[in-house]
């Protein structure tokens, strides 16, 4: 099944399939005929290989989408975020011990927030259809808040999202275990504040360089804004 995001920047134009499958597939990259062996080599050696850009994004459009229709808001700035991982082929690849694999399909972990003051990870597929995602997301955030368990799956097609909403903040650091390999993308969202009823939430973007340029995340945030504007 093929599901096509079809969308226009001002700097760019995407037109690049999504392959919703069931059975999540990667494919090795031939590292010495890449594009990006020597960035890649470069930036592999370091001790702290991710760096991070934090970014307002205009979700006035979004806000009312998801209430006329009456959806999360939280699961629809996800949605979307993934959405924009797919297009955004730099989002799909990641480090496995001295290879590198480029993943068909980036699925979610995210904190999930418990009524106790606690969380827990969740994990879960991205679909195509909105309605097929926030299903599966909605029965692993009940399972999540039905334990106190703190466990996370060893996964690597993901993007490891969190969610601080009580916070506007400007900027963002990870907790960093260095002695594991890790390549996936972080994105984490703040607190929406409206403003001459504009409504903005701040969006951090924390990547690995040896697999992800400066021009990627800008290409990235450029079409999770359109995504945000556009609805199903």
């Amino acid at each position: 099944m093929l599901f096509d995001l079809r969308l226009t920047t001002p700097n760019f134009r995407l037109n690049i399939p999504i392959i919703a499958t069931v059975i999540v597939m990667k494919q090795k990259v031939d590292i010495e005929n890449w594009i990006r062996k020597e960035h890649y080599n470069f930036f592999k050696q370091f001790e702290e290989p991710y760096y991070g850009v934090n970014v307002n994004v205009d979700v006035t459009v979004a806000y009312k989408f998801v209430k006329d229709n009456g959806i999360s808001f939280f699961l629809y700035t996800m949605y979307q975020s993934l959405a924009a991982s797919q297009i955004i082929e730099s989002f799909k690849y990641r480090i496995e011990g001295n290879d590198v694999f480029i993943y068909d399909r980036i699925d979610a972990s995210s904190t999930i927030p418990r009524a106790n003051g606690t969380f827990g990870f969740g994990e879960w597929p991205f679909h195509p259809l909105f309605e097929d995602f926030a299903r599966d997301a909605n029965k692993e955030i009940e399972r999540v808040q039905s334990n106190n368990l703190l466990e996370r799956k060893a996964l690597n097609n993901v993007i490891r999202f969190s969610s601080l909403p009580w916070v506007n903040f400007t900027s963002l650091s990870h907790a960093r275990m260095f002695s594991f390999m890790d390549s996936c993308p972080k994105v984490s969202f703040g607190k929406m504040t409206e403003h001459h009823g504009k409504r903005t939430m701040p969006v951090s973007v924390h990547v690995n360089h040896a697999l992800i340029d400066g021009i990627h995340v800008g290409q990235y945030i450029d079409c999770y804004q359109e995504l945000l504007n556009k609805g199903f």
